[in-house]
């Protein structure tokens, strides 16, 4: 037990290309968080995006004990059988880096932990699809004012409320940022893939948190919890809950 938990696991994190993007800085402070949530609990994140050679890439999917897919932008809507309705700044060559990653993910049973498109992501992945565009859920742009903010709805006796609210596992209300313009509703919801969080939209109500119905560790947010500025502390506890299953027991390392 001593020698599992003083492991030092370590997590591929999908980022975008920082020099591609608009504002290479603020792409730069993005990653930083990023990898803070994770090295504060004692991750060791390997970073890999668009541009990473294959070698490495297979070396770092080799080697993962974990898997952190972060945010960023639209994936393509051809992923999930649909014409773009809505859909903007597309990064295929991202999409097929976590495409491969998640595979390589599932294929050796490992941790996954979606973050905004990364919990998009892991819904498109495992069959299920996305609502392209809805109104009132993206404000400013990081960096560029306030955090727009919404109550979400945490489901009782899900698996994120007994992380979230480790006295009570009924659930509860929590506010926390929003910045995306994309969503998942019941309807796109994957199969085997169970909604542990909602918030309402003018399209209804949206799907805010998702989970592995079958007790695998694989969790997504759709809220930016590594802005911990604009989350509530309980979501501390998710990476570090994240990282300890990625440290995993020490007959399957």
């Amino acid at each position: 037990m001593a020698a599992s938990a003083s492991r030092v696991p370590r997590i591929v994190v999908t980022v975008a290309v920082s020099a591609r993007q608009p504002e290479p800085d603020i792409a730069a402070r993005k990653r930083a968080l990023y990898e803070g949530c994770l090295t504060r609990h004692g991750a060791a994140p390997i970073v890999l995006d668009a541009t990473t050679e294959p070698a490495a890439r297979e070396e770092a999917f080799a080697s993962m004990d974990g898997l952190l897919l972060s945010g960023g932008a639209d994936l393509d809507p051809a992923r999930y059988g649909r014409s773009e309705r809505g859909s903007v700044s597309m990064e295929p060559e991202r999409d097929a880096l976590e495409a491969a990653a998640w595979t390589a993910a599932q294929a050796r049973g490992l941790p996954v932990l979606g973050i905004c498109r990364g919990f998009q992501a892991i819904n498109v992945f495992s069959g299920g699809a996305l609502l392209q565009h809805v109104d009132g859920h993206a404000g400013p742009a990081f960096g560029k004012g306030a955090a727009r903010l919404h109550p979400i709805r945490i489901a009782p006796g899900t698996r994120l409320a007994r992380i979230l609210f480790p006295t009570n596992a009924g659930g509860g209300v929590l506010r926390v940022n929003s910045y995306h313009h994309q969503a998942i509703r019941a309807a796109d919801l994957a199969p085997g893939l169970l909604a542990n969080a909602w918030t309402s939209s003018v399209a209804g109500d949206i799907v805010e948190g998702l989970e592995a119905a079958d007790g695998r560790f694989i969790f997504g947010v759709q809220c930016h919890p590594e802005r911990s500025e604009s989350t509530p502390a309980a979501f501390e506890r998710l990476f570090s809950v994240f990282v300890d299953a990625s440290r995993g027991p020490a007959d399957r390392r």
